[in-house]
């Protein structure tokens, strides 16, 4: 390194009667360097860009035909934005279906999943990470097992046993196996529980407080980023499905937004517009929550793999 330095530096001779000038130095490895390291960043930012614009354009579509005529929707060659805009779509769905009865029996059945899932998944793996048992490890690795079942295995089973219980066109069946936790959420929670240091918990115990305690008080506002990522997947997961409503519900004015979507779908024709519209209203609650909680989300899925 010394000798590359010297090498770099150039000194003026000097002259009888004259005073040396300053040393000039020249450092070319590192402006070469530095101008490698720039266009690299560039070409990264570059190709983020193009494909931000790939994920975003199905969206700007939804949206572009949402706001389109019939004939509009359907012309060749397609625009992306109409002249001018038409929001008679939007008024449309309203008038077709029962949207708001489906967005109130998504938000009721969203919400409840996610405090279920939320609550259960926490508790079950606050347990695989600090209680110690015979065992603990065995059925850990058991409840990961169950990951690898499709739900395609179970799925009769599990509604021969709901129509036993008479639950069936009702909410229970989407709403009840959330408060019996998650594997993939246990799995999720208790890495990140795992990350604690436990001379938290030492100190809380010293201080007399009880298991329940140390998990509610110390436990849970350390595990805000790794809880709100759990409540975003859970509230995704609900939000969109459509194979369980599907299955368990037959009345029109308990269908979920995912029902209520298919109902536009005719048995020859598509209402484009009025299906983008729905659309669009559909995902907007998604988008927003992401982007209020996106910080804690990809805090949390970073952090929970740091000990395993």
């Amino acid at each position: 390194m010394e000798e590359r330095y010297q090498a770099n530096r150039q000194i003026e001779p000097v002259t009888p009667g004259r005073t040396p000038g300053p040393i000039k130095e020249t450092r070319p490895v590192f402006k070469n360097h530095t101008r490698q390291k720039k266009l690299d960043r560039l070409m990264i930012y570059l190709m983020l860009v193009l494909l931000s614009i790939l994920f975003i354009l199905p969206f700007l579509w939804m949206i572009s035909t949402s706001i389109k005529t019939e004939s509009q929707a359907i012309s060749y060659p397609p625009t992306l934005w109409p002249a001018p805009f038409d929001f008679a779509n939007y008024r449309e769905v309203f008038e077709l279906v029962p949207f708001l009865q489906f967005y109130w029996n998504t938000i009721v059945v969203t919400g409840l999943t996610v405090i279920g899932t939320v609550a259960s998944s926490a508790i079950v793996a606050y347990a695989f990470a600090r209680i110690k048992g015979k065992g603990r490890n065995f059925w850990f690795i058991l409840l990961l097992c169950t990951m690898m079942l499709p739900p395609q295995v179970t799925m009769i089973p599990v509604y021969l046993i709901f129509t036993e219980l008479g639950w069936v066109n009702t909410f229970l069946p989407l709403v009840v196996p959330a408060f019996l936790g998650n594997a993939f959420f246990i799995f999720l929670l208790r890495q990140f529980f795992r990350a604690i240091p436990k001379e938290l918990e030492e100190s809380a115990i010293i201080d007399g407080c009880s298991l329940f305690g140390i998990f509610w008080r110390i436990v849970v506002p350390l595990s805000k980023p790794a809880l709100i990522t759990v409540a975003i997947l859970s509230f995704m997961g609900s939000w969109n499905d459509f194979l369980t409503p599907l299955i368990y519900l037959n009345d029109i004015d308990k269908y979920t937004l995912a029902l209520g979507l298919q109902m536009f779908n005719g048995q020859q024709t598509m209402q484009w517009g009025p299906m983008m519209a729905a659309s669009t209203m559909v995902i907007f609650p998604l988008v927003v929550l992401f982007f209020i909680a996106q910080k804690h989300f990809i805090q949390g899925i970073a952090l929970s793999g740091i000990k395993g």
